[in-house]
């Protein structure tokens, strides 16, 4: 215990943080979330709590789910190092082309009847060919028509034109993670640059779609580097935010410390403090990195799941994540909102975030990353 605290008194750098966020309802400048991060990691149940009462301050307290498939798997040609489905890397993932439509219409209805609200798909190439464009939207059209549920592609970099045709087929978010923060991205990825990401970012959201993007932790970089791409992904103001950790594999990353639970735990409630009115999705690694705190991972700020398995690797049941949340008094969401597309009994229409009875949602800020 800190000297400057008594039992059951808070740290002097997270009441700070707790007026800035629910008193003033403004961003965090880098040098608060900084004093917050050099914390003994014997404050982790503190810095919990207040990323929790954040969470639900500005979200509410319900959890957003999301299945995904890997439409077509392996043999992509860049080469980034956390990567198992790179061609340049000797791994078991299996390698496959584009699904046939009725494998992902299969996927999509098991998608709805494990409770998901949204069906992504995915794509391991740098960036989608004129027929594998095609065939996307064909299956965006399908899915739509045969189950109501919302479409979000992630499909590598695209052209202006490419992120208008996903959006005009209505794809309604985009996946394009940042995967590292930018001053690590160029010791895990040559064949494109950080840059690159960035742009495709920008051309989604130009075109109309919600972004999802995050990355990945655990790629050895340091708790001070973890802040950086938080604060780098709240810039770009995605409406999601998965949070993946590095998983054992083939790759040259394959031996790389893995990060411990109370670390996890850490960076899950920082970034909530960063991008307070994202969904924070948990992703690929959960299951691994916090073991027996997968509660924890939720009660830290956390407020959506990948359910069923990942791109390469298998996940949880649904049905454990959904006895979870039951357990933990948390219901699953209709679906996030900044205009959720949704297909009900009244047709297609848009709709806006769930808020706590009479509240409504804040707008989402931007926190500029030079802020010191």
């Amino acid at each position: 215990m800190n000297a400057r605290t008594l039992p059951g008194q808070m740290e002097p750098a997270l009441l700070a943080v707790e007026a800035a966020l629910l008193d003033e309802r403004r961003p965090l400048t880098r040098a608060e979330v900084d004093a917050v991060a050099a914390l003994p990691l014997d404050h982790l149940p503190d810095l919990i709590a207040l990323a929790h009462r954040v969470r639900l301050d500005y979200c509410g307290p319900a959890v957003e789910l999301e299945s995904l498939i890997n439409a077509k798997s392996g043999a992509c040609p860049e080469d980034c190092a956390f990567c198992s489905q790179s061609a340049r890397y000797s791994t078991d993932v299996d390698v496959y082309p584009f699904l046939d439509l009725d494998d992902v219409l299969e996927a999509a209805r098991a998608t709805k009847a494990a409770g998901a609200t949204q069906f992504c798909i995915v794509v391991a190439v740098r960036g989608p060919s004129e027929r594998l464009l095609t065939k996307v939207i064909d299956a965006v059209d399908a899915v739509h028509e045969q189950t109501g549920l919302e479409v979000a592609c992630s499909l590598g970099l695209l052209t202006q034109e490419q992120a208008e045709r996903l959006a005009a087929a209505g794809v309604k978010r985009y996946n394009h993670n940042l995967e590292a923060p930018r001053e690590v991205f160029p010791s895990i990825c040559t064949t494109h640059a950080y840059d690159d990401r960035v742009a495709t970012a920008h051309l989604a959201l130009d075109a109309g779609m919600e972004l999802c993007c995050g990355g990945i932790l655990g790629m050895g970089e340091t708790l001070s580097q973890r802040i950086d791409f938080a604060f780098e992904l709240a810039q770009l103001e995605p409406t999601e935010v998965p949070i993946n950790f590095l998983m054992p594999s083939g790759t040259p990353l394959g031996e790389v410390r893995r990060i411990s639970a109370r670390e996890a735990l850490q960076a899950i409630a920082l970034f909530r403090l960063v991008l307070p009115s994202a969904w924070l999705r948990l992703a690929g690694g959960r299951e691994l990195v916090l073991g027996e705190l997968q509660a924890m991972g939720i009660v830290a700020g956390a407020n959506a799941l990948i359910v069923g398995n990942y791109l390469t690797t298998s996940g949880r049941p649904a049905e454990e994540d959904l006895a979870l949340l039951d357990a933990l008094g948390m219901p699953v969401a209709d679906g996030p909102g900044e205009g959720r597309f949704i297909v009900d009994g009244d047709g297609a229409h848009a709709r806006p975030a769930r808020a706590p009875a009479g509240d409504t949602v804040p707008a989402r800020t931007t926190i500029p990353v030079t802020a010191r």
